[in-house]
């Protein structure tokens, strides 16, 4: 999952009508890469209602009321933010954010004169004006990120909250958080799992779910430094990715 393969340059189509684009350093964008591909890129969920969550720690679920209050604590509404519609999902991007896809990631994944698809490298990528804070979504097919002999339905088929950590987590880095919660839907409940790491420059938070053998990652990134004033917008745009 951390090896991204090239994409397909071709026209592509209109982005989402966001604050025009400002140019980032190849400096920032290879250190800030080179973070998030350690870390299996990102993912998030989106933001529900408390009704509608029920937040469970690795260890146990003794009390949903004060784990869910322990989620929810972290993040704040993005109900006002602009809601990007990709590929099976949504997500919400804070205000000051920027699409910075780049042409060639629209079109991956189409077929060139017969030739095989190739996988885009991201799904939505959205970066602040000087490149330091980074929100990302990324879908693989979750038989590549585990072995499975059932088409995967839900992120709880790639393995528990602790098992799951060595696909989504990159080793050396501290884990702050990590979470199971479960969104009501009306087919039954759907699972994301959350995770919140970091080294000693990088602060990183990351939703996971699964769709009918995809699993679509959110998440963001930014220097620890930035994190301690924007970490709650951050973890809130991870957290309001939505399964569609």
């Amino acid at each position: 999952m951390a090896k991204f393969l090239s994409t397909i340059a071709q026209s592509h189509p209109p982005k989402p009508s966001l604050n025009p684009i400002h140019t980032i350093s190849n400096e920032q964008s290879t250190s800030r890469r080179s973070f998030l591909s350690i870390a299996s890129v990102s993912s998030l969920i989106a933001f529900v209602q408390p009704p509608n969550l029920i937040a469970q720690t690795s260890s146990s679920s003794s009390s949903s009321s004060s784990s869910t209050k322990t989620i929810l604590s972290g993040i704040t509404s993005t109900k006002s933010w602009f809601r990007y519609f990709g590929d099976g999902f949504a997500i919400r991007v804070p205000p000051d954010f920027e699409d910075i896809m780049e042409p060639e990631d629209y079109n991956a994944g189409l077929s060139l004169y017969g030739d095989k698809a190739k996988p885009k490298t991201f799904a939505a990528r959205f970066a602040t004006p000087d490149g330091s804070e980074v929100l990302s979504v990324v879908i693989r097919p979750s038989n590549q990120l585990k072995i499975t002999f059932l088409e995967a339905q839900d992120v709880s088929d790639l393995g528990t909250l602790k098992e799951a950590k060595k696909i989504f987590v990159p080793g050396g880095t501290d884990l702050y958080s990590a979470r199971a919660i479960k969104i009501k839907e009306d087919e039954g409940y759907r699972t994301y799992y959350f995770y919140e790491f970091g080294n000693d420059d990088q602060h990183a938070a990351l939703v996971a779910a699964v769709n009918s053998g995809k699993t679509i990652i959110a998440g963001v990134s930014a220097p620890q430094s930035k994190w301690v004033n924007d970490g709650i917008k951050l973890r809130s745009a991870a957290v309001s990715l939505t399964v569609l």
